[in-house]
């Protein structure tokens, strides 16, 4: 044998061992290593799995009262094996379905398509579940449609019309709170992936979710939906090679959500979203009294009743608003543009948690603290002229009213904004003016971000706005940010807008120019526009009740919540939910104290006494403090703010209602809150009747709702609606009053 064929069987032999070791190698694998997964992936090919969804829980408000619940209706599904058994595939059979539903047959044959597969449309008009169980293809049918399909047995083979648990929103007493509410919608293949990564790792506090699972996407459904979905059953079924079912492996039943217990009120909703709408229409129609009855725009509103002594949110709503049924059963495309649409000025979005706004003189309950950090006597008089001078031009007193030399308290009773002006810019020179060192703390912003506006109050719902402190740190921020934007702008100017507004045109280019070379800089204007709540300082309707609230309960910063409980359908209490740590605003008591008293003094004798006076409220029995403001934007009409609490000697509720471009805060808000006083009161006439207060006995529910055996949910144990309980709750009129009164 030659050299060269020794060397080609070594090569040959080499080959074989080498493909030997390695067929040895992967018997080993499959065999040994990999025996767990294939064992688990057979048993998978040869199983399959049905969900049976689990009944959600319902959320209730604070007196046991459905806001959202689970009504029973008639769904028709369809077998997707039948169908596949078909002929032509099941497109006669889906043809029958549809004429009896009603439906186009289009939509129909849609919603049986698997998510994901050749051809199928995209989620939710396709069906994201399994292939084994049946697709429902609506919750609307009727007795009529149930028994066409289940008469006629031989037409309709794999199609079940059967009651099932559908959510809905019964609004109670005409309360819509849609923004607090949310809505629901098909689990995404994202989340599913990051559930099953989260059960891999063990954490505990997130369940598994299944394909069919409907989760929340906003509102309380989103921030309870653990809490409220509960758990499927599901029911593991074995199969062949053909997917046929051989038998029943495994069976467990679904498990119903908790519920939800808010602090929410469903009656005083109702009366804060009537009030709202009618602030909204007397702007619209009627007009301002304070400008002559003046019409105004009135785009947008918000009001927010809070509980200062807990945080809790008794009433909360937006305008404009939707109905949030509108998502049951997946939103058309025609209401998804309608409610996100610029041209309805996005209903979707909650301007009283979400919405940022200059907040006007009701920024005078966190100025004149820090007036007196910074040194100014509330026992001393000042000069309130009509116009203050600022550098080089003059600062203007609202409508230009001058009411001489008067004391602090006369100063919040008329809100003159001279005073203010001439507190914060004093003290901006005092700090070295626009040379002022890097970190100097300024009385007022400090004193604002004491007060937690600048960031989310913590309120348990999604996509809370931060509302803005322009400091001296924003307003540098705030340049580098925008300086390439107008330098360019004053160069080209605005000619769109010069075309039909040459003298806003101006302005804008004229503020571009000073934008680009030095706006960065914080000057005496800005300060005395901080000061009194105008300038680029925005807040939300919601920050500046939890600021009214801090005033009322003697300094405390509360946290804002919705939430209150959760509670099995059995009525078992799971947990409370605490609301987060509370902090002290830097306040003295007697700075509170002294507020809280002028602050009274504004609706008794001040800018929010006519109000109050053209509602006949009886303030003398329910003494109200409060605070207007009108806040001016440039190119758009003033915003109405009314902020106030009371008892003021008892405070239990803050109320602050504000209407976008809605005029002044006595003229348009106010009267809206005084009648909202009257449900929260009982107040009829001169009377005051805590029984027929909402919430009853004037203060807000503290117990919780019960639950009886059959399922009902009955209000609160003790709640003062007896009349024992009305007869307890009488005393507590005579604690409004003051000596002498």
């Amino acid at each position: 044998m030659s050299e060269r064929s020794r060397l080609r069987l070594v090569v040959l032999q080499v080959v074989v061992l080498s493909l030997l070791v390695t067929l040895l190698g992967r018997m080993w694998y499959v065999q040994v290593l990999a025996t767990a997964s294939y064992r688990s992936a057979a048993a998978e090919n040869g199983t399959r799995q049905i969900v049976t969804p689990a009944a959600r829980g319902m959320i209730l408000d604070a007196r046991g009262r459905p806001l959202a619940r689970n009504r029973t209706a008639l769904v028709v599904s369809i077998s997707r094996t039948a169908l596949l058994r078909q002929p032509d595939g099941g497109r006669q059979l889906v043809a029958r379905v549809a004429t009896v539903i009603g439906k186009p047959f289009a939509e129909v044959w849609d919603r049986t398509r698997l998510c994901g597969s050749p051809g199928a449309p995209p989620s939710p008009k396709c069906f994201n579940g399994s292939p084994y169980q049946p697709i429902p293809v609506t919750d609307e049918a009727d007795t009529q449609m149930a028994l066409q399909i289940m008469e006629r047995r031989e037409d309709f083979p794999g199609v079940t019309a059967e009651l099932t648990a559908v959510r809905e929103y019964p609004q109670p007493l005409g309360a819509n709170a849609a923004h607090e509410l949310g809505y629901l919608g098909p689990v995404t293949d994202e989340e599913l992936a990051q559930r099953a990564a989260g059960a891999r790792r063990g954490a505990h506090n997130e369940t598994v979710l299944q394909r069919t699972d409907l989760v929340g996407r906003a509102g309380l459904e989103r921030e309870y939906d653990d809490d409220l979905r509960g758990t499927p059953g599901v029911k593991t079924l074995a199969v062949d090679h053909r997917g046929a079912v051989n038998s029943t492996l495994a069976e467990t039943q679904p498990t119903a959500g908790n519920y939800l217990v808010t602090t929410i009120d469903a009656q005083v909703q109702a009366e804060a979203e009537k009030q709202l709408r009618a602030a909204i229409k007397r702007a619209r129609t009627v007009g301002d009294v304070n400008k002559g009855f003046e019409k105004r725009k009135a785009d947008s509103g918000a009001v927010v009743v809070l509980d200062v002594r807990t945080g809790g949110v008794v009433a909360m709503a937006s305008w404009p608003t939707y109905d949030p049924n509108i998502w049951v059963g997946g939103i058309s495309t025609a209401d998804y543009r309608s409610i996100t649409s610029k041209k309805n000025n996005y209903p979707n979005q909650s301007r009283a948690f979400q919405g940022e706004f200059a907040p006007a003189s009701t920024f005078k309950a966190v100025s004149l603290p820090a007036a007196v950090k910074a040194g100014y006597s509330l026992h001393a008089s000042y000069d309130c002229p009509s116009a203050y001078p600022i550098g080089r031009s003059m600062k203007q007193n609202y409508e230009s009213h001058g009411y001489g030399i008067i004391p602090m308290r006369r100063a919040i009773e008329v809100s003159c904004d001279t005073v203010f002006y001439k507190f914060a810019y004093e003290t901006w020179l005092r700090q070295g003016g626009l040379h002022a060192k890097k970190g100097t703390k300024d009385p007022f912003t400090t004193m604002a971000q004491a007060y937690g506006l600048g960031r989310p109050t913590g309120l348990d719902l999604p996509s809370e706005s931060n509302g803005r402190i322009a400091d001296r740190a924003w307003k540098q921020a705030y340049w580098k940010a925008t300086r390439d934007f107008y330098c360019a702008k004053a160069k080209s100017g605005y000619p769109a807008v010069a075309r039909t507004d040459p003298a806003r045109a101006t302005y804008l280019r004229r503020l571009s120019k000073e934008n680009c070379v030095d706006g960065w800089a914080y000057r005496g204007g800005d300060a005395a526009n901080f000061a009194i709540g105008q300038g680029d300082t925005t807040v939300t309707p919601l920050q500046m009740a939890r600021v009214y609230a801090a005033v009322a309960n003697g300094g405390r910063l509360v946290t804002p919540h919705i939430g209150r409980a959760i509670m099995t359908p059995q009525g078992t209490l799971v947990r409370n939910l605490e609301p987060k740590t509370v902090r002290h605003i830097p306040v003295a008591p007697s700075t509170l104290a002294w507020l809280r008293s002028a602050l009274r003094g504004v609706t008794e004798r001040g800018t929010g006494f006519g109000p109050f006076a053209r509602a006949q409220f009886p303030l003398g029995k329910v003494p109200v403090a409060s605070k207007t403001g009108t806040g001016e934007v440039f190119g758009k009409q003033t915003t109405s703010w009314f902020a106030s609490f009371a008892p003021e000697t008892r405070p239990q509720y803050a109320v602050v209602m504000m209407v976008s471009q809605g005029g002044t805060g006595s003229g348009i808000a106010g009267p809206s809150v005084a009648e909202l006083y009257k449900t929260l009161f009982g107040v009829q006439g001169s009377t005051v009747d805590l029984a027929k207060a909402s919430p009853p006995g004037g203060r807000p529910t503290s117990a919780l709702p019960r639950v009886r055996a059959d399922g009902t949910v009955v209000q609160p144990a003790g709640d003062p609606s007896t009349a024992a309980e009305t007869r307890q709750a009488a005393p507590f009129l005579p604690r409004y009053r003051r000596e002498g009164e």
